[in-house]
């Protein structure tokens, strides 16, 4: 039995995307506000980006050894099985190490051999899976887990339905307070209070497909009196300040971090469909357009993307036809202000607000009703 007078521990596994690393600190962070005393240790893949994002946010990390599959034919891939018995023996030894009462799996390629172990060990589980379609790993690991925190209804179908618990995904604090900014906004990005305002976004790295239509549809946005709040990404960003330097009114980023200031200011919104962004835009509750990448494992955005599509809830445009469709939907968008009104109301409904809280709660619970059995 792990005696209750010392403090909560926590392992938090998982990484590899933001999507996935930036919920994870949400957790931690919470966890730690409800009860300064608990313990958190990270575990991720080594070379990954959460090496570096989770100690910037004042986190210990400890990196495993494991990779992924390649999609093509490589010697890299005869690596893997030995990689992956490596990572499963490091997490064990972590696991003794830091003597948790609960491991988290937030997806990623670490949270695979960590939870496996820790459910071999008798430590309970928690997993947090942010899409509307899992992944085999999180499917696997659901099977031994205490409680599966989802983010979209309709997981029975992948999770048993009594270990399912809705609490929406965790999201970065300055989303949540984007309501009254748009003034802010405006004079932050130079914008004239007159128009509409489009912001596109396609994830910290960019979109190629949504960088290249946005280029091709400048000409005829700003004829229509819209402004436009562009981040490209570090690979687009001196091809669209190119594209965009004879247009007064459209405003090019590679990377905007204020993100509360960018809501505000917009009134139409152009994005990629991976989990943590349509969790964002359905707090932010403006009307949006939705473009999936395809080049992500199971097609998992295009589902996330039609979980709002059939709840009236935004706009899909295929990424392949992108660049011929994505100028002329976002224009007759901008002139339907009853379309603009139904997605707007129907985005902000799906919105949770309070899903690290939620999570969080559901983490010091299963604490609470298991430290006496193990």
């Amino acid at each position: 039995m792990k005696s209750m007078s010392r403090p909560k521990r926590v392992i938090i596994s998982g990484g590899g995307t933001g999507g996935h690393i930036f919920p994870a600190i949400a957790i931690a962070q919470t966890l730690q506000k409800i009860d300064p005393s608990i313990e958190i240790l990270f575990v991720g893949a080594e070379g990954k980006m959460e090496m570096t994002k989770v100690p910037s946010a004042g986190f210990k990390i400890i990196g495993l050894p494991i990779v992924g599959l390649q999609r093509k034919l490589t010697l890299k891939n005869l690596l893997v099985p030995f990689k992956l018995l490596k990572s499963l023996w490091k997490a064990r030894s972590v696991i003794r190490d830091f003597d948790p009462h609960i491991a988290i799996g937030v997806g990623g390629y670490a949270s695979g051999p960590l939870l496996r172990m820790a459910g071999w060990m008798g430590i309970p589980t928690m997993v947090q899976e942010q899409n509307s379609y899992p992944g085999i790993t999180n499917k696997l690991l659901a099977k031994r887990a205490h409680r599966i925190c989802v983010a979209y209804k309709g997981m029975e179908q992948f999770f048993p339905v009594d270990k399912i618990q809705l609490t929406g995904n965790p999201i970065r604090p300055i989303v949540l307070d984007t309501a009254g900014k748009r003034e802010a906004g405006q004079n932050f990005f130079g914008l004239e209070r007159s128009g509409q305002t489009v912001l596109v976004v396609g994830g910290s790295l960019g979109a190629r497909t949504i960088n290249e239509s946005v280029a091709a549809s400048l000409d005829s946005w700003t004829a229509a009196g819209l402004q436009v709040i562009w981040q490209t990404g570090t690979s687009y960003f001196q091809q669209a300040q190119a594209a965009a330097k004879s247009f007064g009114g459209v405003k090019v980023f590679d990377f905007i971090s204020q993100m509360d200031l960018a809501y505000g200011a917009a009134d139409l919104i152009v994005s990629r469909a991976g989990a943590m962004s349509i969790s964002e835009l359905c707090i932010v509750g403006k009307p949006v357009i939705l473009v999936p990448s395809p080049n992500v494992a199971e097609d998992h955005q295009t589902k996330n993307a039609m979980a709002l599509v059939n709840e009236q809830a935004a706009l899909l445009v295929k990424d392949q036809s992108a660049r011929l469709e994505l100028g002329s939907t976002l224009l007759a968008l901008s002139n339907d202000a009853i379309l603009c009104s139904t997605l707007s109301g129907h985005i902000s409904k799906m919105g949770h607000r309070d899903a690290s809280d939620r999570i969080a709660k559901t983490v010091i619970e299963i604490i609470d009703t298991t430290s006496t059995k193990i």
